[in-house]
């Protein structure tokens, strides 16, 4: 403690500096000045960007329904038999 008081004597027992000209700023913008910055910035940006369906969902047309249908029909007629 000693080493303190002689390192730091002439300022520890000063009275606290409050500036006429400026408001005090709040407890939450005090907060938000020693907040963790996001190091990854974008990175969830990039991530819904990645998961977003852009391909166009193509129609089948009857004939191409029909050939499914009809080879669903034979793939389940040899399941039960």
């Amino acid at each position: 403690m000693n080493n303190a008081l002689i390192q730091y004597g002439d300022i520890l027992f000063h009275r606290r500096h409050v500036s006429e000209s400026r408001p005090r700023m709040s407890v939450h913008c005090r907060a938000a000045q020693f907040a963790p910055f996001a190091a990854l910035t974008g990175y969830d940006d990039l991530i819904s960007e990645s998961a977003r369906c852009t391909d166009e969902e193509s129609e089948l047309d009857e004939s191409r329904k029909a050939e499914l249908n009809d080879r669903l029909v034979f793939l389940l007629s040899r399941d039960e038999g």
